[in-house]
């Protein structure tokens, strides 16, 4: 069953930041190989689904001209608003996936988010990310991959699914003992000069 919005509910009432992603290197390590990752320099529309506290998000908001941050929980939502309230440019929303249709964006970040999801739920919204992602646009994911006993699912799994669910050309893969990267762009299937930094700068 996906956690409902109850779990994180508690989640964030029994500690400030969860994760402890704003301490943590491993955490600040992921959020530069995550940023690294990306193969346009600036998006005019991103959305980053499952924002939590808003370390991301502010590193994000530097390379969107107009950024959306979406999360479950109403103290997520607060706390990442306090984190990017210099950003004029970036609204963070509450709203619970797949329930909410997601807008058309450039950029779609899905961070430690999509092992909250159940199968069906998983089908769902990995239907809607492949149609709100523009021609030409980014799809980034990356997820813990140690199991979690709340969790319906793993981060392998929801890999598998993404991989499986999404036709388009990767720009990059990226495989550690805790961690999965996948980085797609909205594109014709083996379009490998659209996955291509090089490309894109004439370099080839």
């Amino acid at each position: 069953m996906t956690l409902p919005t109850s779990y994180f509910d508690a989640v964030y009432a029994a500690a400030d930041d969860p994760w402890s992603m704003r301490s943590r290197w491993y955490e600040r390590r992921k959020y530069a190989l995550t940023t690294a990752v990306l193969p346009r320099e600036r998006y005019a529309d991103g959305l980053e689904v499952g924002c939590s506290v808003g370390e991301l998000t502010a590193r994000l908001a530097e390379r969107c001209d107009r950024l959306a941050g979406w999360d479950a929980s109403a103290a997520a939502v607060a706390r990442a608003a306090d984190r990017v309230a210099a950003a004029a440019h970036v609204r963070i929303e509450q709203a619970v996936v797949p329930d909410r249709a997601l807008p058309e964006v450039d950029l779609l970040v899905l961070s430690e988010v999509l092992y909250y999801l159940d199968e069906p739920d998983l089908a769902r919204f990995l239907a809607q990310a492949r149609a709100a992602v523009r021609p030409g646009g980014t799809l980034l994911a990356v997820h813990w991959r140690h199991p979690v006993a709340d969790y319906p699912q793993t981060g392998d799994a929801v890999h598998r699914a993404l991989r499986a669910a999404l036709p388009w050309p990767r720009v990059a893969a990226h495989e550690e003992p805790d961690l999965l990267l996948d980085c797609w762009v909205a594109a014709e299937p083996g379009d490998v000069r659209a996955a291509s930094v090089a490309a894109a700068e004439q370099l080839w």
